[in-house]
């Protein structure tokens, strides 16, 4: 995942990828020369390289709306729980709940009892504008140190939102927070993925939510099995603008691997 928005005191460009094999399982023990890192499709040196061992800034978001049920609701509950124990000591845990608005239930720190006492007791509340919980929720953790993610539990309605789809996964894409869109159904909308894609995440559906702890226990596994790339952005280009959308491809030097990472960032010189 690449560090978006970029500015003139960031001399580092940090991509996150996750590397997993034929059957979805995290790839481990990969080195810094296994990986290759292009930007707009010219190879870049690998100037940091780390396995797993990086702090997380993780935003879990709750669809508490009237459209989903209070049985649904209170499995999103004990399944976010559940993940808040799998967590490294030191990870960052911000609880938010979707209705209307966005509500904080627990600021983010690394008190992961605190996030679930707060998330103990929630009730259903408001409608579902879902694009605007993405931008909402992006936010609140964009900020923060380190690797960033959010994973949104919804059951993929979208009411009353200002943003549409493209403008959220256009907001997403500039930002440096990898999304994962867990979808209570057979198939998450197109909307979602997309904005999985863009960010390095991954859209996951749920059409059983007996499922929804063993699922999220699954992503807390990915997110430990992370690699941080990090390379100098090339300034000796002709013509380089401020805001302007440079593409990252990851690739790993193995036939039967593959990568998730975010697909650019926005660069802005140093003038």
């Amino acid at each position: 995942m690449a560090t978006a928005q970029f500015t003139s005191r960031v001399s580092l460009v940090e991509v996150y990828a996750t590397v997993v094999d034929a059957g979805g399982n995290p790839v481990a023990h990969l080195t810094r020369d296994d990986f290759i890192v292009e930007e707009d499709g010219r190879p870049q040196p690998i100037q940091v390289f780390t396995a797993g061992d990086f702090p997380l800034s993780l935003a879990i978001a709750v669809d508490r709306s009237f459209s989903v049920s209070r049985d649904r609701l209170q499995q999103q509950v004990f399944a976010s729980q559940r993940l808040l124990g799998e967590l490294r000591p030191d990870d960052h845990v911000l609880a938010l709940a979707v209705g209307s608005s966005v509500d904080v239930l627990s600021a983010l720190s690394a008190d992961h009892r605190a996030a679930y006492d707060a998330l103990t007791g929630l009730q259903p509340w408001g409608t579902t504008p879902l694009y605007d919980a993405v931008r909402s929720a992006i936010e609140q953790i964009q900020n923060t140190a380190g690797r960033r993610a959010l994973i949104l539990m919804t059951d993929g309605g979208e009411r009353y939102s200002t943003l549409g789809a493209a403008e959220m996964i256009r907001f997403a894409r500039e930002r440096d927070v990898i999304v994962y869109p867990v979808v209570f159904g057979r198939a998450a909308p197109p909307s979602l993925s997309d904005l999985a894609t863009v960010t390095g995440g991954r859209a996951v559906a749920v059409p059983d939510l007996r499922q929804l702890s063993s699922t999220l226990s699954a992503l807390a596994r990915e997110l430990r099995a992370q690699y941080l790339l990090g390379y100098a952005p090339p300034e000796d280009r002709p013509a380089t603008r401020d805001d302007q959308w440079r593409s990252i491809t990851v690739k790993v030097r193995r036939a039967d691997a593959r990568v998730r990472a975010r697909d650019g960032y926005v660069f802005r010189s140093r003038n």
